[in-house]
């Protein structure tokens, strides 16, 4: 197994793990996205890991855009909707999966 295959195992993870707790939530609350969202700054602690969370999609988006530019790997861009629909667990190993490419 390649590094390459590890990172879309991972990508695969962190789409359908934090989906398992996402979907149901969801769910219970009549897909409110408000209500996920107020969840998100319930206490400290998970305002906290909710802006840790967004600086790192930022970072990793700014990241993509200029590697995108400079290497021509438009697929990569891919990554970008998922960090942010799905969460970095996903966006981080599709985007390394996607450089690892050969080129």
């Amino acid at each position: 197994m390649s590094l390459r295959h590890l990172w879309l195992g991972l990508a695969l993870w962190g789409a359908i793990h934090p989906m398992a707790y996402f979907l149901p939530f969801l769910a219970a609350n009549g897909w409110s996205l408000q209500i996920l969202i107020d969840a998100w700054f319930v206490d400290q602690a998970t305002t906290g890991l909710t802006w840790d969370l967004t600086i790192a999609a930022i970072t990793l988006t700014l990241w993509i855009l200029a590697e995108t530019v400079t290497r021509r790997n438009w697929t990569a861009l891919l990554a970008i909707p998922a960090t942010f629909c799905i969460g970095v667990s996903c966006g981080l190993p599709l985007y390394l999966y996607f450089r690892s490419k050969p080129i």
